[in-house]
């Protein structure tokens, strides 16, 4: 099966568009992503079934690590307050 290029794609949402209204789309974006979601879970899980990997469970090893002091001064410091070097138009 091809893949669609981008005229097909824009035809697409165009159709999907003109049927559901623009109201519905955020809910249709937010039940396809969770349904892709969960496919790839399944599939990660069965991969993992068959290979015999043992699952990881924990979400301690998904913690982000705690930034240091100097990023979080960096944060902290307010921005430079001074103007931008403009930079000329070229045509």
């Amino acid at each position: 099966m091809p893949i669609p290029g981008p005229m097909e794609l824009v035809l697409l949402l165009v159709i999907v568009l003109i049927i559901f209204g623009p109201g519905k789309l955020p809910d249709i974006g937010n039940a396809v992503g969770k349904g892709i979601r969960e496919f790839r879970k399944a599939s990660n899980e069965l991969e993992e079934s068959v290979r015999g990997e043992p699952k990881q469970t924990s979400t301690d090893d998904r913690r982000p690590a705690k930034p240091s002091s100097a990023e979080v001064a960096r944060i902290s410091r307010p921005a430079a307050r001074g103007r931008r070097k403009r930079i000329p138009w070229r045509g």
